[in-house]
């Protein structure tokens, strides 16, 4: 990897400032999952804008779907997410979210203005074959990519053959992280109900106390992944809400613990999922609860998976085009339903990781963690962070120019 303050994309891309005050209003006005109406609608504007693109709105619920052919050649799926998550925006930006809660925590405003970016600069230097650009819905809920495929994408639009896709990170911008094989983990939201009695406070001996229950069975939950699941991609088990009462003076009869469970493989996420419905019921039968908990399991990712080959191909070609690339030893614990497409398909896809932050602001400590860690630092804000902040005058240039060269290649390839 060259140095940090070098990896800034420099080029002058086609339209810039167009793209900068695109991405700006999409920041300014984000949706929730399944919602995202607005930017869908100005998504299929700008597309129409260009020639050559047949349009089609409405997959998948939300999702826009973008065709450019250019005669006999490669097909090729290029995609991009839309949602926001439900955060209060604390950037102060002068250009933050105007919908109260609702912020693009995770970057997706710079993924749906770089594709668009991306297709202007393929129609305007086309290459023979087919895009198909991607414009997906709910994301954040995993609901999104097999929404679209369950209305026929495979049917509706031409068969990839290969399906490509990027994601904004708090790294320098212009530095590319990728690796073959498993990518991202896989991802179950789990929600705990425990039962309990009603009563006072100043009696607890009549009441059966189900909040009680909710903090000891997250505290143990970390026995589950750090002592009964131990693997060399461990699994990751985090507490998210606990919901109990409403007075001080009151106990509950019912509290709720919110849970993100990540795994890499199938057998260790059934032996955690297993595990979670296990503690909850030793937690309230050692407690008294009159009713057993209820247990739910919600908004499943898959694991994300790189194809090996088509992979280390892709990442060569953005080496040659002078992209710095940093090669990941371990997969990351975040998840996605990108590799929805591609096994639905049955083609390779591959995913990566791009820088959205100035390097001026990395110090060689940085630099050297990464790459001696192979991974990022972890004193500034990252994705879903209320506080998270790509630069979009270098976030936009590098992630335009690294799906243009990687699409440019797939679709001149023998």
């Amino acid at each position: 990897m060259t140095d940090a303050t070098d990896t800034v994309v420099t080029q002058q891309l086609p339209g810039a400032e167009h793209w900068q005050q695109l991405y700006r209003y999409l920041h300014e006005h984000p949706e929730l999952s399944g919602a995202e109406h607005e930017t869908a609608r100005l998504v299929a504007e700008e597309l129409r804008a260009l020639p050559g693109w047949e349009v089609t709105e409405r997959v998948g619920g939300t999702g826009v779907v973008g065709v450019l052919s250019n005669g006999p050649g490669p097909v090729i799926w290029l995609r991009a997410d839309m949602d926001a998550l439900p955060v209060q925006e604390l950037t102060q930006l002068e250009y933050a979210s105007r919908t109260p809660g609702v912020m693009h925590a995770c970057g997706h405003d710079v993924h749906v203005t770089a594709l668009l970016g991306t297709c202007a600069d393929l129609t305007a230097n086309p290459v023979p074959g087919t895009v198909v650009a991607l414009f997906q819905p709910a994301e954040e809920t995993g609901a999104g990519a097999q929404g679209m495929i369950d209305d026929g994408l495979l049917d509706r639009f031409p068969h990839p053959r290969i399906v490509l896709g990027q994601h904004v990170s708090p790294a320098p911008a212009g530095l590319v992280t990728t690796k073959s094989g498993p990518l991202m983990a896989a991802s179950d939201s789990v929600r705990v109900t425990f039962n309990g009695l009603g009563g006072h406070a100043s009696q607890p001996q009549t009441a059966v106390d189900p909040l009680l229950m909710a903090a000891s069975y997250v505290v143990k939950l970390q026995h589950l992944a750090a002592r009964q699941t131990a693997t060399a991609n461990s699994p990751v088990l985090t507490a998210g809400a606990l919901h109990a009462g409403t007075r001080p003076n009151i106990i509950a009869d019912t509290s709720e613990v919110l849970l993100s469970l990540r795994t890499f493989s199938a057998g260790v996420r059934k032996r955690m999922m297993a595990g979670i419905e296990r503690m909850a019921q030793a937690e309230a039968a050692a407690l008294g609860a009159p009713q057993d908990p209820k247990v739910e399991f919600f908004d499943p990712f898959p694991v994300t998976v790189n194809t090996p080959g088509d992979t280390e191909r892709v990442m060569a070609t953005l080496t040659a085009a002078h992209l710095p690339v940093m090669p990941m030893s371990n997969p990351i614990t975040g998840s996605e339903d990108f590799g929805l497409f591609g096994t639905a398909a049955g083609c390779p896809s591959v995913f990566w990781h791009i820088g959205g932050i100035d390097p001026a602001g990395f110090t060689p400590e940085d630099q050297a963690h990464m790459l001696e860690e192979g991974a990022l630092p972890h004193d500034r804000p990252s994705n879903h962070s209320p506080y998270f902040a790509p630069d979009p005058a270098v976030a936009l240039p590098t992630a335009i120019t690294t799906m243009v060269t990687a699409a440019r290649s797939e679709l001149t390839r023998d």
